[in-house]
């Protein structure tokens, strides 16, 4: 695993990572559900339908015993983006070490970046909204390239703005989309135990690091380095 004197940039989740969504999200489904006339889903339901980009979290929100039809489950984006649009941000919050593990990563001199499966409509307003936006140099969402994670060309396109070799970006989530998108990018990956991931706790075997929060993160890619020198 490269150490922090290696790393050249680091890029971050959002969902999961950085942030506590499920209640913006929850609601937006509560209130497209009720539009629609669907049975309603239970935040937890949400929280396992998460990580795999809206179109998904919705089609799951829809899928009792059968997928929806494409035509009903486009009508259904459309609902849900309208209030999502609404609500996100409103309850949203942020996880515990997130302001202190980005100003140690901002201190340390590293540009910074977020990869998301959020749309950009929605990532960038909540970025301001929560107070993070002017830690990161480079925003992926959703829709910026014609892939998401665990694709890894989300974090190829960041890596080619920071003009960083993918293995000298470290990148740091709360799912297995986010191992599989760093390991198919050929970067290290560092995970957070608190997010989503689907439903599934995340496996300290799959990553390179378990980390407590980011902050953590920081703290084991510098105490890596100072094993290697001693």
């Amino acid at each position: 695993m490269p150490t922090s004197q290696h790393f050249l940039s680091v890029t971050f989740d959002l969902d999961g990572t950085l942030l506590d969504t499920i209640p913006d999200l929850a609601e937006g489904c509560r209130r497209m559900l009720a539009e629609l006339g669907e049975p309603p889903r239970s935040e937890e339901e949400v929280r396992r339908f998460v990580g795999k980009g809206m179109a998904v979290l919705v089609e799951r929100c829809l899928t009792h015993g059968r997928a929806p039809k494409p035509i009903r489950l486009a009508a259904a984006i459309a609902v849900f983006q309208r209030h999502y649009a609404e609500a996100n941000g409103r309850h949203t919050r942020l996880y515990p070490g997130v302001l202190e593990g980005l100003a140690a990563w901002r201190a340390s001199g590293l540009p910074l970046g977020v990869v998301t499966n959020k749309p950009a409509q929605f990532t960038e307003p909540l970025l301001e909204r929560m107070g993070l936006a002017d830690y990161f140099a480079v925003v992926v969402s959703g829709d910026t390239t014609a892939y998401k994670k665990p694709h890894p060309e989300p974090i190829f396109y960041a890596c080619r703005q920071f003009g960083v070799a993918p293995w000298r970006n470290l990148h740091i989530g709360d799912s297995k989309n986010d191992i599989e998108a760093a390991r198919a990018a050929g970067c290290a990956v560092f995970c957070v135990p608190y997010g989503y991931n689907e439903g599934r706790p995340v496996d300290s075997a799959d990553c390179d690091a378990l980390v407590s929060d980011l902050l953590a993160a920081h703290r084991r890619a510098l105490t890596d380095l100072d094993l290697k020198h001693k």
